[in-house]
């Protein structure tokens, strides 16, 4: 029975054991694990009829004749084909491009395996194409006795997508929080616009990267829940990104009655994300208003022209935003708690919905459009400047619960769970994220496509993509929505890196994994033998975890590297321990924890110091004069020697912080809190936009970097 019970959960890819990043061992119970199971939509009662589900699991293979979904690479074109032993001779093998050209292939084909099934045999047969085929998607078919069956064939390259530039000479740029950004024309929050401008302030610096946070649409109903990594949909953007001033028929009277609130937002210290959302909503509707009495117009031909492309995942969307905000304030729950008939997005009451509501669906398509298009001109500002990679976008490892992309395709996530992190050396308490995450038979079961959606959104535009907790394309932490103990889940690796690879060779964008936490043994390897560049952060670059930082020439050398992340202290607030005082006064640290936290962050301050020294980084107007290792002070000097040490580092590609340039003492996000103990995602920049280049500040940084 327990051998069948551990082959079960091993089939399944779920984690009986696990470690975390402290190499701690966890044991998880028995009748965890049993849920676990169930969640991922395999009903088992109780544990002794392991046996007989894993039978059917095995069989599954044998009762289609081909999977989903095959993803090889362009060297190694091999798949399966289940047939009856007496029709293994008959069947014929067609391929055709996904826009139904036919391919001519030569293959060959091998036994592999024999199963009698009832009183029928039959046969697993190993298809390996001989002729080369361009990496690319393509539908297969096996023709079989007038029966047709049909399967996708991924043929993925070796590696991701890389930049010529990059094996010539290093590129740096900045990593900004867009919302983040302030300018003396903006309405309180950062904007496309904004973005735009930055640009060519990147240009004028040679800079050649961006990096920005997700800008994916989050709930309109409660645009106070601002976290960017927890969207409602990976697929479409946050209108509060909008330029309301550049959208074809915004007029200044539309402010007239709204002078004290745009007064509010843009003198607030941190984002007023209502009063910022609302005002811009309140003037789009009056624009969309016009917009409606001139359909003939060039401007709603285009519009419609939006929607038609963007098709069903638009018009959900659109749907999903329309029914939450009628029933926002009666569902605790969001979608779960809508009337039945509306929790199926194909049900014949939603249809109804939607014509009975239609203009203002038409309003959130509207909302769409004019965010793309906003975006688009950043993209074209991007390629008039010659940045080389220009904007290095965020995809987030999960979505919110409830989002449209749980309502209109749930049965694609584990349910009653979300996730989350175990222990590691930032964050000794864990993470419970509770975001939706992909089940992995469902994601097969469906070819990818949703997450094949999620990456091409993503990349749109970009010339490189940061995947956020890229170790989610191997396992994922799952935490149940009624606990706080987990395990792990694990997806297919190779074909999930296989689909990453290819879809970064089709947009020719390069790609970054976020794996600063608990990494796998192996695993930063894997990813990069397909290409993936690594993150690396100034403070995990350590030996042996604690040890001395290490010097330049020792960082990663195919990755992007920065001073911290967003999710960490910026330099000067680590410095003094901020952090630490305020996770202890949140109750997130005990006492003996604080007072160690503190002794770790002293010697931190010393090993840093004697890097800096040993590498010469100091700059030669600002030596060091002291060493300020008690936290008595900021040594004169320090944040343009951190820039220097970090962007001569053997990583590839270099990004400055501007809140650590600017000596910024607070956190944008400190994880595992939400508003009501920290204001995450609501810190402005101390700097104007139009300012940045002329501060001193500014310019001691790009001097050290450029140097």
């Amino acid at each position: 029975m327990n051998n069948s019970w551990d082959l079960l959960l091993k089939k399944l890819g779920i984690a009986k054991t696990f470690y975390d990043a402290m190499q701690k061992q966890y044991t998880v119970e028995d009748e965890a694990l049993l849920k676990m199971v169930n969640y991922l939509g395999y009903p088992l009662k109780k544990i002794e009829d392991s046996a007989e589900l894993l039978q059917k699991i095995e069989d599954k293979r044998w009762q289609s004749v081909l999977e989903p979904i095959y993803i090889v690479r362009s060297n190694n074109k091999t798949f399966d084909v289940v047939l009856k032993k007496s029709d293994s001779k008959m069947f014929d093998l067609n391929i055709a491009t996904q826009e139904g050209k036919e391919i001519v292939v030569q293959h060959q084909t091998q036994l592999t395996e024999e199963k009698k099934i009832g009183r029928s045999i039959y046969v697993k047969l190993q298809v390996t194409i001989t002729s080369d085929m361009e990496p690319q998607y393509y539908d297969l078919r096996v023709n079989l006795q007038g029966k047709k069956y049909g399967s996708v064939l991924a043929i993925t390259p070796d590696k991701c997508y890389l930049p010529d530039v990059l094996q010539q000479r290093k590129l740096w740029g900045y990593a900004v929080q867009l919302y983040s950004l302030v300018s003396r024309r903006n309405w309180g929050i950062g904007d496309f616009t904004d973005l735009k401008n930055f640009v060519k302030i990147c240009a004028r610096q040679g800079a050649d990267v961006i990096g920005v946070n997700p800008m994916n649409v989050l709930q309109h109903d409660f645009p106070e829940n601002a976290s960017p990594y927890s969207s409602i949909s990976r697929l479409f953007l946050n209108p509060i990104y909008i330029d309301v001033e550049e959208v074809s028929g915004f007029e200044e009277q539309m402010l007239e009655s709204r002078e004290e609130e745009l007064k509010q937002a843009r003198n607030s210290e941190n984002i007023d994300y209502s009063t910022v959302y609302n005002l811009k909503i309140d003037c789009l509707r009056e624009i969309f208003a016009k917009w409606q009495k001139n359909k003939d117009g060039e401007e709603y031909k285009k519009f419609t022209e939006f929607c038609a492309e963007q098709g069903s995942d638009l018009d959900n969307l659109a749907v999903y935003q329309v029914i939450y905000s009628v029933y926002h304030d009666k569902a605790y729950r969001g979608w779960r708690d809508w009337p039945q008939e509306l929790q199926n997005p194909n049900g014949l009451a939603v249809v109804k919905f939607k014509n009975k509501h239609k203009n203002e669906v038409m309003f959130f398509k509207f909302l769409q459009y004019i965010a793309f298009e906003q975006l688009k001109n950043v993209y074209k500002q991007i390629k008039e400047s010659g940045l080389q990679i220009g904007l290095y976008r965020d995809l987030p490892v999960g979505v919110n619960k409830d989002s449209e992309e749980l309502w209109s395709g749930n049965d694609l996530f584990i349910k009653e769970c979300g996730a989350g992190a175990p222990p590691d050396v930032f964050f000794p308490t864990g993470q419970k994220w509770c975001l939706g995450a992909f089940n992995p038979t469902s994601l097969k079961n469906n070819a990818y496509k949703p997450y094949i959606k999620i990456l091409r959104a993503a990349m749109q535009g970009a010339g490189a993509l940061r995947i956020d907790h890229v170790m989610g394309l191997m396992r994922l932490y799952i935490i149940p929505d009624c606990g706080d103990d987990g395990t792990y889940i694990y997806y297919n690796f190779d074909e999930m890196l296989g689909i990453v690879a290819l879809e970064s060779y089709l947009n020719k964008c390069m790609v970054v994994g976020e794996s600063i936490g608990n990494v796998p043994d192996g695993f930063l390897a894997k990813i990069e033998e397909r290409g993936i560049y690594s993150l690396s952060v100034l403070w995990a670059e350590r030996w042996n975890g604690l040890g001395d930082f290490k010097q330049p020439c020792d960082f990663p050398q195919k990755a992007f590297c920065s001073v911290g992340t967003h999710d960490m202290a910026p330099l000067k607030m680590r410095w003094f321990g901020y952090d630490i005082e305020t996770m202890y006064n949140l109750k997130m640290l005990s006492d003996e924890d604080r007072v160690n936290q503190y002794k770790g962050r002293e010697d931190e301050r010393c090993r840093l110091l004697r890097a800096l020294d040993n590498s010469g980084s100091w700059p030669q107007d600002k030596p060091r004069q002291g060493d300020c290792l008690y936290g008595e002070g900021y040594p004169n000097g320090i944040t343009e020697a951190v820039e220097k040490f970090v962007s001569q580092s053997a990583s590839e590609v270099y990004l400055a912080q501007l809140e650590d340039i600017f000596g910024v003492e607070v956190l944008q996000n400190l994880p595992g809190t939400d508003r009501d103990k920290h204001p995450n995602w609501r810190r402005k920049l101390p700097v104007c936009l139009e300012d940045l280049e002329n501060t001193e500040e500014m310019r001691r940084a790009r001097a050290e970097i450029k140097r």
